[in-house]
């Protein structure tokens, strides 16, 4: 699965144009290598986002094309950083 697919789905960020945007800024990289938007991720994988004022860094646990909104969760586990409260 895409980068910035992946972003969206997994709800880290909330808009594909969004995570595609910070992927291109230079602000999202994997396993310690600034990524595209278009690279494809696999489950392993450690993500590092630098927002405005903070910093996420996650393990992919898995990846699914469709998931529900309370589900997004399961799919990363959040190793430094901290997740949006809603």
């Amino acid at each position: 699965m895409r980068l910035d697919k992946y972003l969206k789905v997994s709800r880290i960020i909330k808009r594909r144009t969004v995570a595609k945007e910070a992927c291109e800024g230079g602000r999202v990289s994997i396993n310690g290598k600034v990524a595209k938007p278009s690279v494809d991720i696999k489950e392993g994988d450690i993500i590092e986002i630098s927002f405005a004022n903070k910093k996420i860094k996650a393990k992919i646990k898995n990846i699914s094309e469709h998931v529900k909104k309370e589900d997004a969760k399961d799919m990363y586990d959040i190793l430094e950083g901290e997740e949006d409260k809603d």
